[in-house]
């Protein structure tokens, strides 16, 4: 922008003193927006977002919407771009953009319509509604499978596990899916992953046992690249849930994405 942090500093603070309010939070690691900043924020990024829709409307022969949504990487990867192309064939005029978080308090971005998270807890100013239900089971490699045929249900802990770890509090563990299933257990071996797509992948290169989710490794299932091992299951204690904000007001084309995700999502419940 061809700006100095100084010339910036400077217009932030005189804002601050026009308004009378604090924008920023302080602090050695660097600034924060206060509550207010965030709900200032949220409303000149929608106002934008509006105008930028209009013009981008009045100055195209074919008038073009677009619905940003928000989601993990593997919900997009896994469940949603391969049905994509049915949304892309029956609403031609409606682009989706994908905003893939880092940290789960970057779903709230301003410019994002809609928002697919884990459905743990409630998040101010905000609707949301389950998406679907699903259950949880023991996946692995073919040859991992292969291998470890002989172990029994009640011993599976004592083989190497994936680990999804650094990511939503209080999403289900190895040590969670054990525990439901009544199954002893003691030093759970395996390795640590961050992003479960990566995990998934570990898992179809048969290096350990991971947690399915139904909805996500059905269609690895099918291919062939996983396999279930083992029985067991458990009902997912989260899920997942379509989010957007009160504050920021649905578009048409938003809706229509919305019911799409519905009417998709449908199935997808055991």
């Amino acid at each position: 922008m061809n700006v100095t942090k100084g010339a910036i500093s400077r217009q932030v603070k005189a804002l601050e003193d026009e308004l009378g309010i604090r924008l920023f939070i302080r602090d050695r690691n660097g600034v924060q927006l206060t509550a207010a900043a965030q709900d200032l924020f949220a409303e000149i990024s929608s106002s934008f977002s509006q105008w930028s829709e209009t013009i981008r409307t009045i100055t195209t022969d074919k008038p073009e919407e677009s619905v940003t949504l928000s989601c993990t990487e593997a919900f997009a990867t896994l469940w949603l771009i391969p049905r994509m192309s049915d949304f892309s064939r029956r609403f031609p005029n409606i682009t989706v953009n994908y905003l893939i978080p880092d940290k789960v308090g970057d779903y709230r971005n301003a410019e994002v319509d809609l928002f697919v998270r884990p459905a743990n807890g409630g998040w101010p100013n905000e609707s949301s509604e389950p998406l679907y239900d699903d259950v949880i089971y023991p996946v692995c490699g073919p040859a991992f499978a292969e291998r470890h045929s002989d172990v029994p249900s009640s011993l599976i802990w004592q083989l190497p596990l994936l680990h999804l770890d650094w990511i939503v509090p209080n999403w289900p563990s190895w040590h969670d899916f054990l525990q439901s299933n009544s199954i002893a257990h003691k030093g759970l071996r395996g390795q640590r992953f961050a992003k479960y797509t990566v995990l998934l992948a570990a898992a179809a290169e048969n290096q350990g046992l991971a947690l399915g989710w139904n909805a996500m490794v059905e269609p690895l299932i099918g291919q062939g690249k996983l396999v279930r091992f083992s029985d067991l299951a458990v009902v997912d204690p989260i899920g997942f849930c379509i989010a957007w904000s009160d504050r920021k007001p649905l578009s048409p084309a938003a809706k229509t994405f919305q019911m799409w995700l519905r009417e998709q999502a449908r199935p997808q419940s055991p």
